[in-house]
C-alpha cells in the first residue's frame, strides 16, 4: 500500500514539473535547480564536547577517584567512582512531590553487578541477569544504612539511588566504593541532604590494620571492618571476625574513623564545581501548636501504661491503640483535620519522649528490668532427634527455632558473584514469618531484612566452624523465628551455636549474641548529646523508640561479628566503643546458660546425622563414574559428588553408605592394598587357578592353592566363570601381578575358633604391619640374589640390581604353572628362575653402605660347601605358612631373597644367648632362640617355640638336611609370614 502511495505521489511531482516546463525554459531551469539542491549531501555533525569534573585524592596507598559530567548526564545526580581498574556508577533521582499521607522516607538503593563488569557471559537459561542476588541486596544495605539517617526530618519525598558495576578486576570489592560514589551523586543533586558522608573498609593481618584491603588480603585477615562516618559521628557499622577482642576492635575504629573522613572533602570540592543549587521540598511536619494539643491529650495515660509492669508486648500495643482512638474521636469532634492527618506520627513522638525520659530520669524500662539485666532464657537442644540437629533458643518473648542440615560437598551454594569465592558451604538462612508478631502478609521472595539479619548470624558462626579439610560437609542452618520481641538476628546466633554441636559439627565453643540500645538526649542549640543511658538486650519497642540498635556477637574470646544501625544523624565514637563492656557481660551471661544445655559436639554417627566418605581416584579412573554416577544414586539412595579426583558419598544409614562405597569401587577401583578384602568375579579359569576381573576392571591370580585350606584337584570343582567371590589380596609379584586368596576368608577345619582367635592375638603388631601396608607404597628392601649353580669355571657370582619388593613375595602366573619338582630344579630352570628374579625395575634403589660392605666380605665362589655359613633371610606370604602346615609346596606362594652376612657377624650371632621364659608375641626381627623340630617336610622344618608356637624354616637348596624330630636347633626370627607366622634361618 505505502509503495503504491509513493508511485502515485512520484507521477504528480513529474506532472507538476511538466506543466512548469511549458511555459518558457525559465521554470523549467528554477525546478531543476531545487532537485538538485535537495539531493545535495547534509552538513557534518558536530564534535559534541562533553564537560567533566574529576577530584583525585589517595587512601592507604590507593589511588581513588570522583568523576561526573561524562555518564548519566540525565540524572539529578550521577558519579563515577574509580579505584585501580575498577569504575562504579551511582545516580540519584527524586521524585517532585510527596504523598500527604506518608509519615516515612521511601528510599530505595538498588545495587546491580552485572556480568560484563567481569567479561563473562551469564550462565541462566536467557543468558542475562535475573532477580536481585543476596550479595547485591548486603551492598544495597550497605549504601541505605549510613545514608538515610541524613536526611532532614519530615522529608518524605521518593528518592532512589541506583548503582552499576561498570568493569572491576577482581581486586577490590565495589560495595565500599559504591556507598562514597552514592553520598557524592547526592552531594551533586538538588535532594536536600545533611551529607556527605565517607565509607572505609579496614583489614587486619598479622596483627597490622590495612586500610582498603584487596579480596586476596581480605583471605588472610581476621578482621572485615566497613566502617561509615560523618566528619565528627559514627553512622554506620559493619563487622566479620575472628575472635578480635574489645580492645583491638576499639583501635581499628579509631584509625577507620580518622581515615574515612579523607572521602569527605573531595565529595565537597565537586559539589561545588559541578553540583546542584538545593531545591525547596515541601516538607511533611506537624505545626508546634497541633502536636502540643495531641501531647496534652495522650500524655498522661501512655505514662500509665508504661508503668505498669504487667502488661506484655500485644497488651501493651492495645492499651497504646486504644489511647490513640480515643484522641481520635476527640478531634473528629472538633474537626480538626490538620491534627488527625498527624495524629498517628504525633502519638508515636508522644510515646518516644515519656519512654526516653523514664530511661534517662529515672533509669526504668518499660518492662521494669535495670538497664544492664538480660531477660529470662530458655535453651533446649535435640528439640526435634530426627533431624540432623535441632535447639531452641527464648530470650524473653523472643523465641527462635534452629535446624541443621548436613549434605555433601557438593551441595554448596554457587555464587555469582563478580569478587569473592564461587562457591559457600555454610548458609544460614533467616525467616521471619508474619505470625511472630501476630500480624497477616503475604511471603514473598527475598527479603532485605530476612538477607541481612541471616548473613549477619551466618558472619557470627562461621569463625567457629572447623576448615574444609577437617570437616568436609556442606551445613545449611535454618532459623524459625517462632516470636519477635527484640533481636531475633542475635537470637538465631545463640540457637544456630547449640543446633550445631546438636549436629555433631565439631564448633570450637559456643557463640552468643545480643542487641545492645541507646536513650540520649540533645542539646537544642548545639545538637550536641548532653545526656545518655546505654540498655542491655533491648525489647522491640526499645529498639523502635531508641537511637541505636547495636548487636554484638562473639565468644569468650572475642567478637565475631557486629551491626550498628543509628536513627539520629550520627552517634559519637566514644559512646559506641563503651557500649562493647555491657555487650561483653551480658554475652557471657548467655554463654554459661548455654553451656549447661550443650557444651561439646555430640558425636556425628549418632541419631538420624548422615555418613560421609571421601574416596580419593586418578582423573582418569572417575570417567567409568561421570556416566554410572545416577545409576548408583538410584540403586543405592546415596548421593554421590565427583570433584577433582575425589569421589564424596553422603547417605542417611552406614548400610546405605557401605552399599554406595561397594558400587564405586568396583566401578572405578581402589589402591590396592595387601589384607584388604575386594569383590571379584572369576572371568577364566585355568589348570593352575582362575583369573578374577575385580576392583574397577583389574585382574589379579586366584592360584588353585589359594582356593581352600585342603587339597583342591581341579579349579571347576570350587569355582566357576562367572561366580562373584570375596578375595583377599595376599601380595604381588616383582612384576606387579596382584594374586588373591579365597581360603583366607574361609575357617581353618582342623583348628578350632579360639585357638585361631588367640593365635592371632598373639601376632597381632606383625599383622598389622603386612595388612595395613599398600601394594603400590610397599617398603622397598635391598637384596642381593645369587644364583643356586655352581660357577666355579666363572669364578664369579651374578648379582641383580635392587628393586623395592612388598611385604610378602607373590609369584607370576607364569611361575604357578610350572611347580617345583622334589628333586630340586634343574641347572637351566634354576638360570631362568634367576634371570626372572634378576630383571631391573623401573623404580631401582641403590644399595646401602652396610650392604656393600657385606657382598665385599663375602667370597666370590658361592659353592654349595660355604652354604652352612649364609644366613638366608626369607619373606613368605600366608600360603607359604600354611603349605608348611599342610604339607604343600611352599614354592607355589614364597620366593627367597638372599642376604649376605660376614663371618664376624655369624660368629657374633651364634654366640648370642637364647632368651628364657620366651613370649612369642613380642618376638621382633633379628631375635634368637632356641626351637624344637616339630616336624619334617620335603621342603622344610616346621618348628615349636618355648611356648607351643610354631613357626617354620625352609631349606636351602643342595644343603644337608639331617634332622630329627624334638631336637633343639639355634634360629634367628628373619621375616614373618601375612598371618604373623615367624620365618627362621639356622645358626648352627
Amino acid at each position: 500500500m505505502s509503495m503504491a502511495v509513493a508511485s502515485l505521489r512520484f507521477l504528480a511531482r513529474r506532472r507538476h514539473q511538466l506543466r512548469l516546463a511549458v511555459p518558457g525554459t525559465r521554470a523549467a531551469f528554477l525546478s531543476d535547480t531545487a532537485e538538485e539542491a535537495s539531493q545535495a549531501a547534509p552538513p557534518p555533525p558536530g564534535r559534541k564536547v562533553l564537560e567533566s569534573f574529576r577530584e583525585e585524592f589517595e587512601i592507604g596507598g590507593r589511588l581513588i577517584a570522583f568523576e561526573t559530567g561524562k555518564m548519566a548526564r540525565f540524572a539529578n545526580g550521577s558519579v563515577v567512582i574509580s579505584m585501580e581498574e575498577t569504575n562504579v556508577l551511582s545516580t540519584v533521582a527524586a521524585a517532585k512531590s510527596s504523598d500527604p499521607v506518608r509519615d516515612f522516607l521511601p528510599l530505595t538503593v538498588d545495587y546491580q553487578e552485572k556480568q560484563y563488569a567481569q567479561g563473562v557471559i551469564p550462565t541462566t537459561y536467557m543468558r542475562r541477569e535475573g532477580a536481585p542476588k543476596e550479595r547485591e541486596l548486603l551492598c544495597g544495605r550497605i549504601i541505605d544504612r549510613p545514608i538515610r539517617p541524613l536526611f532532614p526530618r519530615g522529608f518524605y519525598h521518593e528518592v532512589q539511588i541506583t548503582v552499576n558495576v561498570l568493569s572491576s578486576d577482581g581486586k577490590q570489592d565495589p560495595d565500599v566504593m559504591a556507598a562514597n560514589a552514592s553520598s557524592a551523586a547526592l552531594m551533586l543533586s538538588d535532594v536536600p541532604w545533611n551529607g556527605p558522608i565517607g565509607v572505609i573498609r579496614v583489614g587486619r593481618i598479622d596483627g597490622n590494620f590495612v586500610l582498603n584491603p584487596t579480596v586476596d588480603e581480605l583471605g588472610l585477615s581476621d578482621l572485615n571492618l566497613v566502617y561509615a562516618c560523618s566528619r565528627d559521628k559514627t553512622l554506620m557499622i559493619d563487622v566479620q571476625a575472628r575472635e578480635i577482642t574489645e580492645r583491638d576492635l576499639q583501635a581499628g575504629m579509631k584509625l577507620a574513623h580518622s581515615e574515612a573522613v579523607k572521602y569527605i572533602d573531595p565529595q565537597i570540592r565537586l559539589a561545588k564545581r559541578a553540583g546542584k543549587e538545593k531545591r525547596e521540598y515541601k516538607l511533611s511536619m506537624i505545626s508546634d501548636e497541633n502536636y502540643e494539643k495531641i501531647r496534652t491529650l495522650s500524655e498522661a495515660p501512655i505514662e500509665e501504661v508504661f508503668t505498669d509492669k504487667s502488661y506484655g508486648k500485644f497488651e501493651r500495643g492495645e492499651a497504646l491503640q486504644k489511647i490513640t482512638e480515643s484522641v481520635k474521636e476527640k478531634l473528629e469532634e472538633e474537626c480538626d483535620e490538620e491534627s488527625l492527618k498527624f495524629l498517628p506520627k504525633a502519638v508515636d513522638t508522644v510515646r518516644k519522649q515519656v519512654i526516653r525520659k523514664r530511661i534517662i530520669k529515672e533509669g526504668l524500662r518499660v518492662d521494669g528490668r535495670r538497664l544492664d539485666e538480660v531477660r529470662p532464657l530458655y535453651c533446649e537442644s535435640s528439640t526435634y532427634p530426627i533431624l540432623h540437629g535441632s535447639a531452641l533458643f527464648s530470650r524473653g518473648d523472643t523465641q527462635v527455632l534452629c535446624t541443621v542440615t548436613l549434605g555433601a560437598p557438593g551441595d554448596a551454594q554457587r555464587l555469582d558473584s563478580i569478587v569473592g569465592p564461587p562457591t559457600k558451604r555454610f548458609m544460614l538462612h533467616y525467616s521471619f514469618p508474619p505470625f511472630s508478631i501476630n500480624e497477616v502478609a503475604k511471603r514473598g521472595g527475598l527479603n532485605r531484612r530476612e538477607v541481612g539479619h541471616g548473613t549477619l548470624a551466618e558472619k557470627a558462626l562461621l569463625a567457629v566452624l572447623p576448615p574444609e579439610g577437617d570437616f568436609p560437609y556442606t551445613v545449611r542452618v535454618n532459623s524459625e523465628v517462632m516470636a519477635s520481641d527484640g533481636s531475633t538476628s542475635m537470637a538465631s546466633v545463640c540457637g544456630g551455636s547449640m543446633a550445631l554441636m546438636d549436629a555433631g559439627i565439631p564448633v570450637r565453643e559456643h557463640v552468643a549474641g545480643v542487641s545492645v540500645g541507646l536513650v540520649s538526649e540533645t542539646d537544642p542549640t548545639t545538637g550536641d548529646i548532653s545526656s545518655y543511658r546505654i540498655l542491655t538486650d533491648i525489647l522491640g519497642l526499645e529498639d523502635h523508640l531508641g537511637d541505636m540498635d547495636f548487636k554484638i556477637a562473639g565468644t569468650r574470646r572475642g567478637i565475631t561479628a557486629i551491626q550498628l544501625d543509628i536513627k539520629p544523624a550520627g552517634i559519637p565514637l566514644d559512646i559506641v566503643c563503651e557500649s562493647l563492656e555491657p555487650a561483653r557481660k551480658a554475652r557471657n551471661q548467655i554463654l554459661d546458660r548455654m553451656d549447661q544445655e550443650i557444651s561439646s559436639a555430640r558425636a556425628i554417627n549418632d541419631g538420624s546425622s548422615p555418613r560421609l566418605a571421601t574416596l580419593s581416584f586418578s582423573s582418569d579412573s572417575l570417567r567409568k563414574l561421570l556416566f554410572h554416577r545416577k545409576k548408583i544414586e538410584q540403586d543405592t539412595g546415596a548421593r554421590v559428588s565427583v570433584s577433582d579426583g575425589t569421589v564424596t558419598i553422603v547417605a542417611k544409614t552406614q548400610p546405605i553408605m557401605d552399599k554406595a562405597i561397594e558400587k564405586v569401587e568396583f566401578l572405578v577401583g581402589r589402591e590396592i592394598e595387601v589384607g584388604k578384602t575386594y569383590k571379584g568375579i572369576v572371568s577364566s579359569i585355568k589348570e593352575y587357578g582362575a583369573f578374577v576381573d575385580f576392583n574397577g576392571g583389574q585382574q589379579g591370580l586366584l592360584h588353585i592353592s589359594e582356593l581352600s585350606h585342603e587339597p583342591v584337584s581341579k579349579v571347576t570343582d570350587i569355582i566357576s566363570v562367572g561366580q562373584a567371590l570375596s578375595l583377599t589380596c595376599i601380595g604381588q609379584d616383582v612384576r606387579g601381578n596382584i594374586k588373591l586368596s579365597l581360603k583366607a576368608n574361609l575357617p581353618h577345619p582342623h583348628r578350632p575358633e579360639k585357638e585361631l582367635a588367640s593365635e592371632d592375638a598373639t601376632l597381632l603388631p606383625n599383622q598389622d604391619v603386612v595388612g595395613c601396608s599398600a601394594v603400590e607404597n610397599m617398603p622397598s628392601k635391598d637384596a642381593e640374589v645369587k644364583s643356586s649353580n655352581s660357577k666355579d669355571e666363572d669364578d664369579t657370582t651374578e648379582e641383580t640390581p635392587a628393586f623395592p619388593t612388598p611385604t610378602v613375595i607373590i609369584r607370576s602366573a607364569a611361575d604357578c604353572d610350572a611347580q617345583d619338582v622334589p628333586d630340586g630344579p634343574t641347572k637351566k630352570r634354576s638360570k631362568a628362575a634367576s634371570s626372572k628374579v634378576a630383571k631391573p625395575s623401573p623404580r631401582a634403589s641403590k644399595p646401602t653402605k652396610e650392604q656393600q660392605e657385606a657382598r665385599k666380605a663375602t667370597p666370590k665362589k658361592a659353592s654349595t660347601t660355604s652354604t652352612a655359613k649364609k644366613i638366608k633371610k626369607e619373606k613368605a606370604d600366608d600360603s607359604a605358612s600354611n603349605g608348611l602346615d599342610k604339607g604343600k609346596k611352599a614354592d607355589d606362594s614364597a620366593s627367597n631373597v638372599l642376604d649376605a652376612i660376614p663371618e664376624k657377624e655369624i660368629s657374633n650371632t651364634l654366640k648370642h644367648p637364647s632368651p628364657k621364659n620366651f613370649r612369642s608375641g613380642s618376638i621382633k626381627l633379628g631375635d634368637v632362640v632356641t626351637a624344637k623340630v616339630y616336624q619334617i617336610r620335603a621342603y622344610g622344618l616346621v618348628l615349636e617355640l618355648s611356648d607351643g608356637v610354631r613357626g617354620m624354616h625352609k631349606f636351602v637348596e643342595n644343603s644337608q638336611n639331617n634332622f630329627e624330630v624334638g631336637e633343639e636347633v639355634l634360629v634367628k626370627c628373619d621375616t614373618f609370614s601375612a598371618k604373623g607366622v615367624p620365618v627362621f634361618s639356622l645358626l648352627d
